[in-house]
């Protein structure tokens, strides 16, 4: 019988079950235990501790810095260039010049990528926008995620050659930069795209420092992690912040069967909002 290099007892991760849900609106069920466990514990040897219930107070006394470490040890941030490649055809195709018929007086578009990870989404919607949107228009993509870490990678916009498998070899010609001697292997995006992308870090769970109205959602493969409650709420405010037939687009995973009806679904998880 294998013993646990720290003690893990049931009442410590009933404790990081309810410091996650009221931190970030993530629910952990019990086949997550030994995640939990195996994800925190190279956390817990780094600071030199040996129980799980010191790593706790640890959390608590620290605040917000530490929350975060937590949250991303338990969470998965992977991702690529024009994953789920459908849906940013959908928005090229359909979506951006409905938006410019309908924004043609303000000539502005927003879309908010909530959960941006290390940024392969947001680059990946810029490239959309500046190969779909006029010149003149005022086109910009809000990058946030809870991470700070990932959100700091994000902006440096550098990755490597393997990150960009689902981007063509004109797009990669057009919108990145291929590094040489020590950064061979890797790539870093345009300054044209990081210049109409807005990065910051935003708790979802938390009130949104966001004044414009928003176009378009992309938060994909992030309430997988959450309860139907805390889904219902969180995408009754997103149809609160959207336009008019604002569109939302989930991970393939999600769905918002019974858990808001202000949208309809127009197939392969988009939506637009009703109302």
């Amino acid at each position: 019988m294998s013993v646990n290099e720290f003690d893990f007892s049931d009442k410590d991760f009933q404790r990081v079950k309810t410091m996650v849900y009221d931190f970030a609106g993530i629910d952990l069920n019990e086949s997550k235990k030994n995640l939990v466990y195996n994800r925190l514990a190279k956390r817990i040897r780094t600071l030199g501790m040996n129980r799980f219930s010191d790593y706790l107070d640890y959390v608590v006394e620290q605040g917000e810095e530490e929350f975060v470490n937590l949250i991303n040890a338990i969470t998965t941030n992977l991702t690529f260039f024009f994953r789920e490649n459908h849906h940013f055809e959908y928005l090229a195709n359909t979506v951006i010049p409905h938006l410019l018929e309908k924004n043609k007086a303000s000539k502005k578009i927003r879309i908010w990528s909530a959960g941006c990870s290390t940024g392969e989404e947001p680059y990946s919607l810029a490239i959309v926008l500046k190969e779909a949107v006029p010149n003149g228009w005022d086109a910009r993509v809000l990058a946030t995620d809870l991470d700070t870490t990932v959100v700091e990678t994000a902006q440096r916009g550098v990755y490597s050659i393997e990150r960009l498998k689902g981007v063509t070899e004109s797009r990669k010609k057009s919108w990145f930069l291929k590094g040489t001697g020590d950064r061979e292997g890797f790539v870093k995006v345009k300054p044209e795209l990081q210049k109409i992308i807005d990065f910051g870090q935003i708790n979802l769970m938390n009130e949104w420092p966001i004044r414009d109205k928003i176009d378009v959602i992309f938060c994909r493969n992030v309430v997988i992690y959450f309860d139907k409650p805390t889904q219902s709420k969180l995408f009754n405010r997103y149809a609160d912040l959207l336009a008019d037939e604002g569109h939302l687009f989930i991970g393939h995973s999600e769905s918002l069967y019974k858990v808001c009806d202000r949208f309809e679904l127009l197939g392969q998880t988009i939506y637009r909002k009703t109302r």
